[in-house]
């Protein structure tokens, strides 16, 4: 395995050859764990990369393509796209607020509810419906892609069919509405 190419070497991989996926890791493992710490600064999330990298070499089905550039440049683009991914999932989970399911029963299905809490998380639940009032059936659909479901912008975009600076300035718009008519209800 040693004396083949890295392209050999991927093509033999696509065929699930184990020892050729073992080669490249033992050529590459390094550098793909060095820009995956460089980019996390995490040894743990850089050692998960490196398994995700090679696990997309095992399982893609389109490969490597020599007359598009150097393997060590494409399995860099792999890299850098799985890390970007990472980060992306990291951050919505992050997020997210998470509570026990034991809180949650507790918070809101309460034996005897504190008639304060309740009027509070009504009266803050009617302020957001009346400022979704304000919001076109657009608008609303963002909000709901990009808070609730967590996709980015450019991912929004792709599924409206819509260019990215439309969905930018979309944003934009909804949350200068938002940001009006809250501020507008907390003061009046």
């Amino acid at each position: 395995m040693r004396n083949r190419t890295d392209a050999e070497l991927m093509k033999l991989v696509l065929g699930k050859h184990h020892p050729a996926l073992e080669e490249l890791y033992d050529r590459y493992a390094k550098l793909v764990y060095s820009f995956a710490l460089k980019s996390l600064k995490e040894e743990q999330a850089a050692r998960e990369i490196v398994q995700l990298v090679f696990t997309r070499l095992w399982t893609t089905e389109k490969g490597y393509d020599a007359s598009k550039g150097g393997f060590v440049n494409w399995i860099i683009t792999v890299t850098r796209n799985i890390t970007i991914d990472y980060l992306r999932k990291k951050r919505r989970l992050e997020q997210v607020v998470r509570i026990e399911p034991r809180e949650w029963e507790h918070s809101f299905v309460s034996d005897a509810p504190d008639p304060e809490s309740v009027v509070s998380r009504k009266w803050i639940g009617e302020q957001i419906h009346e400022a979704y009032v304000h919001l076109s059936e657009s608008q609303i659909q963002l909000i709901d892609m990009m808070y609730w479901q967590g996709y980015s912008l450019s991912e929004i975009a792709n599924q409206t069919n819509e260019p990215l600076g439309t969905i930018k300035s979309r944003l934009h718009q909804c949350l200068k509405i938002l940001r009006k008519h809250l501020t507008s209800l907390r003061e009046g």
